[in-house]
């Protein structure tokens, strides 16, 4: 199986075209203003409109009212959604597009309940449990607390890089990898060389 890459946290139409030639499958955009990779929705918007096929575009939230999402896909209208609050089942179904379920991952947390409350995602996405940070903080996880057997696919987030993406797929052998700060040249920046080298590392592992 070849695992797919997303890459998140794109501000510039430089680095989303950089990284869909490298052969990214997906490209995040997020629209939580206390971020440093924060995008102005019709920014990304023109972004999304720029990117050649097949590419997915999914758009990052964490706890944002209703409203607020609705007015952002009008102007941004990205394929996926993806929610790294404590959003609900309901909330994240509302909107009528496919959605994944962010989940920071630490000892005690019940991911295969987590499969189970959130059961019409496309995904679980495990990241790292930093307090008072929602993603992007370059920690990565103990790998080992993923239940064999996941009912949902899995997209494995949390302080990946080129050096560490193969390891980490053949431990987890997860459906798809997220990097963010891990092909940054600063936050929100990325660096078409470090994108590139990772993706080499995603196709390393699936050799």
């Amino acid at each position: 199986m070849a695992t797919a890459v997303k890459i998140c946290g794109i501000t510039r139409l430089e680095d989303a075209l950089t990284a869909a030639r490298c052969g990214a499958h997906a490209i995040g955009f997020v629209f939580h203003r206390p971020s440093p990779r924060y995008v102005m929705p019709e920014h990304a918007g023109a972004m999304i409109r720029a990117l050649p096929p097949f590419v997915t575009t999914v758009a990052l939230f964490v706890d944002a009212q209703p409203q607020q999402v609705r007015e952002t896909l009008s102007q941004a209208p990205a394929n996926l959604l993806q929610f790294h609050g404590v959003e609900t089942p309901e909330y994240c179904r509302q909107f009528g597009l496919p959605y994944m379920k962010a989940i920071r991952v630490r000892a005690g947390v019940d991911l295969l309940q987590y499969a189970s409350d959130y059961q019409d995602a496309r995904a679980l996405l495990l990241d790292a449990f930093v307090d008072g940070v929602h993603g992007g903080t370059g920690a990565t996880f103990d790998w080992a607390l993923i239940p064999q057997g996941m009912p949902l696919p899995v997209v494995l987030s949390g302080g990946l890089n080129s050096a560490n993406v193969t390891e980490a797929i053949r431990k987890v052998r997860p459906w798809a990898v997220d990097v963010s700060s891990g092909v940054e040249a600063g936050k929100g920046i990325k660096d078409a060389a470090k994108i590139a080298a990772f993706i080499r590392g995603v196709r390393n592992a699936d050799v």
